[in-house]
C-alpha cells in the first residue's frame, strides 16, 4: 500500500503519509521494532470506532521510514486471558532470535492495574504478522506494600550486561513513579525497587506536581558520554503532556541494581496534542528514533462523522546536548516524500498544498504565515534569532480542548550568524515544527473549507524551501 493509504482525498485533516489506520481509533505508538532492514511500528487501534475502547495491536512497516505498509492486527484480546479486557502499551524485544511483544494485558474486570503480558512472534513470520500470546502473564500486577494504583506500559532495555524493564506507576498517596524489574530471563520478572518517583527533585523542577501517575515509560542513552533519558507521559486522570529528564544510569559494581541520577529535564514537546512516544535503539544505524501519538483536538462529533482518530507523529531522530537538553530533529528519511521540485525557494506569497515540509532560516525577527482566515486572521510563525525562540500563534483556530488556544513558544539557544532554523511538517491537521534541534511541538490545526493555506514571510534576510509531500515512488 502506498504511503497516501487510499485515505479520503477530501477530508481535509487526514493526514496521509504518517502512521495511522484509514478509519477508526489509535493512540500509542508501541513496540518500535527493526527486524531483517525492516522498521516495525504496532499501535494502539480500536478496530471497531473511532473511540478509545477495544484495545488491539495494530501494526505497520517501512523498509525506509516514509513508505509504511499496513498489517493485519498484530495483538488481539484472548476470551478468557489475562487481556480479555485489552492489549495495552508495551515494547517489543528481540528475546534469543524470537520477537516478543511485552505488553499490558487488562483483563475483563477492567480494574484499572494492569498484568505484564508476553506474545511471540511464529517463527516462520518473517513480516511478523503471525503472533501467539502466551496464556499466563508475567507479573500479575503490582507489587506488595507500595499501594500502587496504576501499573502499566512496560519498557525493557539493556544495562550493565543484563535485560531489565520499566514499569508506569501511581500510587496511593499522589506519587507518580517508574517501578524498575530484573527480567534477564523474559519469563521470569522480581521486582526490584522504584527507580524515580515524583518526589524527586529534579523531577518537581521540571514536571511539576500535577501527575498523579507516569505512563509509557522509555529510557535511552544520549550522545553526551554515559548520559540516558527518561521518558514519561504525565498523567493526572487523564493524559496531560509529556516530559524528560536525563542523568546518569550507575550500575554498582557488586552487580547491584542501576540507579537513575537526574540532573536536567523539561517538556519533551512544547505542542498540546502530542502523547505517549516511544523510543527504538536503531542499532543497525547508530541512533535512536521516536514515534509520539498526536490526538484530536476537536469535537466528539466531527471525529464520529470523520470515522477516525488519531495519528502517529513523524519519526523523530533524539539525543542529547551537553547541557543535558534533549536534542530532537526529523528523521532525515522524511526527504524522501519530497516533491522532486520545491514549489517554494524564495519569500514571496506561495499557495501551500495540504501536505509539505518547509526549512526556514531566519537572521532577523521573521513572521511566517502558514493559514488565514476568510475575516482575516492568519496562523503565523514568529522567529526571533536573537532570542532563540519560535512562537506559534493559531488563536484564529480556537479549540474543543481546555487547554485554549492562545501562542506557544519554543525555546532553542540564540542563534550564531547562520541564523535561527526551523524545519515546519504539516500532513493535513498535523503540524509539527522543530526550531533548530533543540525544541519541537505537535499541533493540530483543523482548516476550514474557506481558509486560505498560503505562505507568506516578513523579515529581512529569510530564506525559505518548500516541497509539497507527495508519495515515494519506492517502499
Amino acid at each position: 500500500m502506498s504511503a497516501d493509504h487510499g485515505y479520503e482525498p477530501r477530508d481535509l485533516h487526514a493526514p496521509r503519509f504518517r502512521v495511522r489506520p484509514p478509519a477508526n481509533w489509535v493512540n500509542d505508538p508501541n513496540g518500535p521494532f527493526r527486524w531483517r532492514g525492516r522498521y516495525h511500528l504496532f499501535y494502539q487501534y480500536n478496530p471497531d470506532a473511532p473511540v478509545h475502547a477495544n484495545m488491539h495491536w495494530g501494526h505497520a512497516s517501512s523498509l525506509d521510514l516514509a513508505h509504511w505498509e499496513h498489517h493485519p492486527i498484530a495483538l488481539t484480546p484472548t476470551p478468557g486471558g489475562p487481556d480479555e479486557g485489552g492489549c495495552w502499551s508495551g515494547c517489543v524485544v528481540d528475546d534469543a532470535g524470537v520477537p516478543t511483544a511485552v505488553y499490558t494485558g487488562v483483563d475483563r474486570e477492567h480494574a484499572g492495574l494492569g498484568a505484564i503480558c508476553l506474545a511471540q512472534a511464529a517463527s516462520d513470520s518473517a513480516e511478523l504478522t503471525a503472533w501467539r500470546s502466551l496464556p499466563d502473564p508475567v507479573v500479575s500486577g503490582p507489587p506488595e506494600g507500595l499501594d500502587v494504583t496504576m501499573f502499566r506500559d512496560p519498557f525493557v532495555f539493556r544495562h550493565g550486561g543484563r535485560r531489565w524493564a520499566l514499569v508506569g506507576a501511581g500510587h496511593g498517596d499522589g506519587t507518580p513513579s517508574v517501578l524498575l524489574y530484573d527480567c534477564d530471563d523474559l519469563t521470569s520478572w522480581r521486582f526490584a525497587g522504584v527507580l524515580v518517583d515524583g518526589r524527586n527533585a529534579m523531577a518537581v523542577e521540571a514536571f511539576g506536581n500535577g501527575a498523579v501517575g507516569w505512563e509509557c515509560p522509555q529510557l535511552y542513552e544520549g550522545d553526551a558520554g554515559g548520559e540516558w533519558v527518561l521518558v514519561v507521559s504525565l498523567w493526572d486522570g487523564d493524559p496531560v503532556s509529556t516530559a524528560y529528564l536525563t542523568g546518569r544510569l550507575i550500575t554498582a559494581t557488586d552487580g547491584g541494581l542501576p540507579r537513575f541520577i537526574p540532573h536536567a529535564g523539561g517538556r519533551l514537546d512544547e505542542g498540546r496534542d502530542f502523547y505517549a512516544p516511544a523510543v527504538l535503539h536503531d542499532t543497525e544505524a547508530g541512533r535512536t528514533l521516536l514515534w509520539g501519538w498526536s490526538w484530536e483536538a476537536r469535537d466528539r462529533r466531527d471525529v464520529a462523522d470523520a470515522g477516525w482518530s488519531g495519528v502517529l507523529t513523524a519519526p523523530r531522530v533524539v539525543g542529547t546536548h551537553p547541557d543535558g537538553r534533549v536534542r530532537v530533529a526529523p528523521a532525515p528519511e522524511l526527504q524522501l516524500l519530497r516533491s522532486e521540485t520545491p514549489f517554494a525557494t524564495e519569500p514571496v506569497r506561495t499557495p501551500l498544498p495540504l501536505a509539505y515540509d518547509l526549512e526556514i532560516t531566519a537572521v532577523a525577527t521573521t513572521t511566517v504565515t502558514l493559514l488565514r482566515t476568510a475575516s482575516g486572521k492568519e496562523l503565523t510563525l514568529t522567529l526571533d534569532p536573537a532570542a532563540g525562540t519560535v512562537t506559534l500563534d493559531r488563536t484564529g483556530w480556537p479549540r474543543e480542548r481546555p487547554d485554549g488556544s492562545g501562542p506557544i513558544t519554543l525555546r532553542s539557544t540564540p542563534a550564531a550568524l547562520g541564523g535561527l532554523a526551523l524545519r515546519v511538517l504539516v500532513d493535513g491537521s498535523l503540524l509539527e515544527l522543530f526550531a533548530a534541534d533543540r525544541a519541537v511541538a505537535t499541533e493540530r490545526v483543523y482548516r476550514r473549507p474557506d481558509d486560505i493555506a498560503e505562505l507568506t514571510l516578513h523579515g529581512e534576510g529569510v530564506t525559505v524551501t518548500g516541497w509539497e509531500v507527495v508519495a515515494p515512488e519506492h517502499g
